[in-house]
């Protein structure tokens, strides 16, 4: 079965998780409300792991699209940093910590997953060239 919307992609669909339960812990506590600079950095960076897989899929090759997933990839990496610094300073709790850090590697490691799969097909396509 063939993707045709980024939206079918289940990474992207776990990254819109995350997204939402990164949003809703900077609207849990009140103490992320005051810092507005760390809450703005943890929510894009969150975005970003989402709109990259977006923004990679509606490029013209899979080449592009790998980038792309790389840099969500990366942009996880960002999420589960800046999340120390939340614990850190209090803004979440142990538990909200674990919560958060667990679904940023879950997408991870399935962005993970389908880039390896992507370069696959993409070294199979050279293949046969």
């Amino acid at each position: 079965m063939k993707i045709q919307r980024f939206e079918e992609i289940k990474a992207w669909q776990e990254a819109r998780a995350l997204v939402k339960m990164v949003y809703q812990a900077t609207k849990d506590r009140k103490s992320f409300g005051s810092d507005y600079k760390f809450k703005e950095q943890i929510t894009s960076a969150a975005v970003s792991v989402m709109s990259n897989i977006a923004e990679g899929f509606s490029r013209r090759t899979k080449k592009e699209f790998v980038q792309f997933l790389f840099v969500s990839k990366g942009s996880c990496a960002e999420v589960q940093s800046q999340l120390y610094a939340a614990l850190d300073q209090g803004y979440i709790s142990e538990d909200r910590f674990k919560e958060l850090h667990t679904k940023a590697e879950e997408v991870a490691k399935i962005l993970s997953g389908f880039v390896t799969y992507l370069l696959k097909e993409l070294k199979q396509l050279k293949q046969l060239k």
